[in-house]
This record gives structure tokens, C-alpha cells and sequence, in this order.
């Protein structure tokens, strides 16, 4: 199955780019339309999964509360469940501004060993070493970054203030949709909204922008990423 890296990693090879060419007003994009790196991934899972509910029903009516304490419930479950998992991601990166365009791919292997080992190897990589070195190479210390400080960046009262919208199936399960305001500035946060699967009580979308800009070279970056089931397990799909 093929699974994208973070969603936060289209900002942050925009600004990682503007910043490597020094360019005011360009920008940076993929040549894909998913907000990350494809990600192909082998599971390694605990035998103590749950079957899923085939007798499920319409969500009942919960506080917004109770919604995020059965997410946040439901995350730890599932992350105490998870042993890891390997995958290949393929990066493709296109920077055009007006002094004209560059391009660069790097193959990087990315595992994960529970509960806290993430680790990247680069396989292969072509094109501009400006690219490569200052946004490629540096997106992966981010990540990890991002990993090592996870409770500072998840989804948590800690972190957001969250309201809820109302109900949605528009992703083909039933959900609760709930809007998310940063108590904080950092790059890894952001402000949107949120589908909460209302039986597995995990995010299937995510859409909205940075709650910070880091760079004043880099304007209006959206982010909208799905999530897709595997086994018992929620993995961000593009």
C-alpha cells in the first residue's frame, strides 16, 4: 500500500526551497497532487487487533470532550499496538521561480521500531545538490524532529482548541467534523479541521494550513490529507 510522509512536509519543502535559492515570490511544489512523499509500507502488528464493528450505527451525539478523549484513547491504543513498520518513499520536488526551474528525487528507506526508533536511509538521489542538501535531507531531520517531540505536536487539548462543526459521510465512513485553533505557535501545528472517524475514533481527514509561517517567502500553503484503514490501523494515504 502506498502511504504519504507528514502532512506538514509541503510547507516545509516550500520554505525550505525559497530559502535554499534566496528567492522572494517563488515557490515550491511536487510533481504529485499528495501534500507528501509516497511511502510504501510493510506492517508489523500486534495479534491482540480487534475485529472491526459490522453492526455499526449512525454516531450518537457527543460533546466535543468526549470526542477527543475517545481519539486520544483510541491513538494510544493503537500506537501501543503497532511494533512498526518499513517502507520505500519516493521524493520528487520541482522548484520553479522566475531565474527558471531545478529538480531533485531522493529513494529513502523509513522504519520504524516501537516505541520511539525512527530512522531514515537514503538509497538513491539525482538532481540539484542545492535541493537535496537544504530540503530533501533537511525535511528528514524535521520529521524526526517532529517525532522526537510528538507530545508537543499531537492532537491534544494541550496543543488545540478544538469545536465541533457538526456530522459528515463525505469520506465514506460516518464523522465527526471539528474545527482546530493552535495554542501555539509552531511549524508542526496547524489551523483547520478535522474528520473523526465516529467508530474508530481516528483522523480520516485533515484539512486547513500552518499555524505558523516560518518564511515570508512562502504564502497561502493549504494542506488536505486522507487517512486509509489498513488492518486495524490508520495510515495517512495521500
Amino acid at each position: 500500500m502506498w502511504i504519504a510522509a507528514p502532512a506538514w512536509a509541503t510547507m516545509l519543502i516550500a520554505v525550505m526551497a525559497a530559502h535554499a535559492f534566496g528567492q522572494s515570490g517563488s515557490h515550491s511544489r511536487r510533481n504529485s497532487r499528495d501534500p507528501g512523499a509516497k511511502e510504501i509500507s510493510k506492517y508489523l502488528i500486534s495479534r491482540e487487533s480487534e475485529p472491526a464493528d459490522l453492526n455499526a450505527k449512525d454516531p450518537p451525539l457527543l460533546s466535543v470532550d468526549a470526542i477527543i478523549d475517545k481519539l486520544m484513547a483510541a491513538n494510544a491504543r493503537r500506537s501501543a499496538q503497532l511494533r512498526g513498520f518499513q517502507g520505500k518513499r519516493k521524493y520528487d520536488l520541482q522548484y520553479h521561480s522566475f531565474l527558471g526551474g531545478h529538480d531533485a528525487s531522493m529513494e529513502v528507506l523509513a522504519t520504524y521500531n516501537a516505541p520511539d526508533e525512527r530512522t531514515f536511509s537514503v538509497i538513491s538521489q539525482r538532481g540539484s545538490k542545492l535541493l537535496l542538501n537544504r530540503v530533501l535531507l533537511k525535511l528528514l531531520d524535521s520529521e524526526k524532529e517532529a517525532f522526537e517531540h510528538r507530545k508537543q505536536v499531537e492532537l491534544s487539548p494541550e496543543n488545540y482548541k478544538f469545536d465541533l462543526v457538526g456530522t459528515d459521510d463525505a469520506t465514506g465512513s460516518d464523522c465527526y467534523v471539528l474545527t482546530v485553533k493552535p495554542r501555539k505557535e509552531n511549524k508542526f501545528l496547524y489551523a483547520g479541521k478535522i474528520w473523526v472517524d465516529a467508530h474508530d475514533f481516528a483522523v480520516v481527514r485533515m484539512e486547513g494550513q500552518p499555524a505558523k509561517s516560518p518564511s515570508f517567502w512562502v504564502r497561502d500553503t493549504q494542506i488536505d490529507s486522507h487517512w486509509k484503514k489498513v488492518g486495524n490501523f490508520w495510515f495517512i494515504a495521500h
